[in-house]
Parts: C-alpha cells; structure tokens; sequence
C-alpha cells in the first residue's frame, strides 16, 4: 500500500461507515413511526380522529 492509497481506503471506509448508520438510522425512525401509527390505532401516521359528532348540526 502506498502513501496515497491508505488515505483513500480510510476515506472509502468511512463512506462506508457513514451509509451504514445512516441506513440505521432511517430504519429506526420507520419502526418508531409504525410503532406510533399502531398505538393510534389506525393506519395513517397522523392517528385516530375522534369527537367530531358535537360540531355538526342535525338537519331538519
């Protein structure tokens, strides 16, 4: 290995690296949102609308 190539292998290793996490991190944050949107209860990662029966009135 010369003195140029182990700079550019670390660098290729650290790209690496950092895609991995990246990747990690991403599929984290979608196992949380899944999480959430299953406590809510339904399958929308807003949740559960409830208690708009009392803004509408009944018609005549």
């Amino acid at each position: 290995m010369t003195a140029y190539d182990a700079p550019a292998t670390r660098h290729a290793e650290l790209l690496r690296q950092a895609d991995a996490e990246r990747l990690a991190r991403r599929a984290r944050a979608a196992r949380t949102g899944r999480r959430a949107a299953r406590r809510s209860g339904g399958d929308v990662p807003e949740g559960r609308v409830g208690g708009l029966r009392g803004l509408f009135v009944r018609a005549a």
